[in-house]
């Protein structure tokens, strides 16, 4: 029965600290600017405006960490189908959802041939995304070749207003990333993909014992991941007005940050698309905070990192209850 109450603490524990920060961080600007303004409507939503720049490549990289991967490519892949989906939409006269496509599109191959190094040429998850995060637009390659360094500008309002024009209140980024919160977590609980990465994350060998196609799961994750960097780089250009080769990079970090804080085991096989909703939260809601408190900008990567060693340590003690 012990053993019992304490597994099922450990299911329920990140919602608990989401809480229990959400809580400290009130009270604190509240004694400090003598105001709740912390939990303010505006406020609130700032914070989850602030989770733009990952939390769509937050959705992709629970696919991929669940298979007990990683994806470092993300940043620059953001970078560079930002770039391409705004030159399509500026020189090559596809229209708004066709651009859309296009950078979709790149981000999807770009997770491709990432998917078909690991699986094909047997590159470590870690090398091969590494060296696509290179290529694809890391202060360089694809993203700085394509426009020689320089900003997309002049994007039109019928396409930033798509991704900024708020309807009834509400960013249409933050219900882009509510769908596609959604539909990951409908893949991952109602489909038999979904199953099948939990199986490959957990052992891949008896995955494939079982007649799973271990390497086609792995590739498909990877190409899920890359349509997201994809996305989230046309909803960056829209947000800034330009596809900026500078837009990217950095916004990896955040993002398996957030996935591994939500409480997805780097060891694959253990995690949730709602897990992942509250590590993205929680990182924002600790950037909005402190931001509110007035602590200097160079401590909070200090916090970002002391929250994701916190997060492994707790997943290491949960594998040992239930174990």
């Amino acid at each position: 029965m012990r053993l019992t109450r304490r597994a099922a603490l450990a299911d329920y524990l990140i919602y608990i600290i989401f809480v229990g920060i959400c809580l400290g961080l009130a009270i604190l600007i509240r004694v400090r600017e003598d105001s709740w303004v912390f939990v303010s409507r505006q406020n609130l939503s700032n914070i989850v405006v602030q989770t733009i720049p990952y939390a769509l490549l937050a959705v992709g990289m629970t696919f991929v960490i669940l298979t007990a991967g990683i994806d470092l490519s993300v940043g620059g892949v953001v970078a560079f189908s930002g770039v391409v989906g705004s030159i399509a939409l500026m020189r090559w006269s596809v229209g708004v959802a066709g651009a859309i496509a296009v950078g979709v599109a790149a981000g999807a191959a770009a997770g491709t041939v990432t998917g078909l190094l690991v699986t094909r040429a047997n590159i470590p998850p870690f090398v091969a995304t590494l060296a696509m995060w290179l290529i694809t637009g890391y202060s360089g390659g694809l993203a700085f070749l394509i426009n020689q360094g320089q900003p997309v500008w002049g994007l039109p309002e019928r396409f930033t207003d798509l991704f900024t024009k708020p309807l009834a209140g509400i960013p249409p980024i933050v219900l882009l990333i509510a769908v596609a919160m959604l539909i990951g977590y409908l893949v991952l609980t109602q489909t038999r993909f979904g199953r099948n990465v939990y199986a490959v994350g957990g052992n891949a060998e008896a995955a494939r014992l079982s007649g799973i196609n271990v390497n086609r799961v792995r590739l498909f994750v990877y190409m899920i991941s890359g349509a997201c960097a994809g996305l989230t780089g046309m909803a960056l250009a829209a947000r800034l007005g330009s596809g900026d080769p500078k837009s990217g990079p950095g916004s990896e970090l955040d993002a398996i940050a957030a996935v591994v804080v939500g409480g997805t085991s780097l060891f694959g096989g253990k995690g949730s698309m709602l897990g992942t909703l509250v590590g993205v939260l929680i990182l924002s809601a600790l950037n909005n905070g402190l931001q509110m408190l007035g602590m200097s900008s160079y401590w909070q990567p200090v916090f970002r990192g002391s929250v994701i060693v916190l997060a492994v340590m707790i997943d290491q003690i949960t594998k040992r209850t239930r174990g």
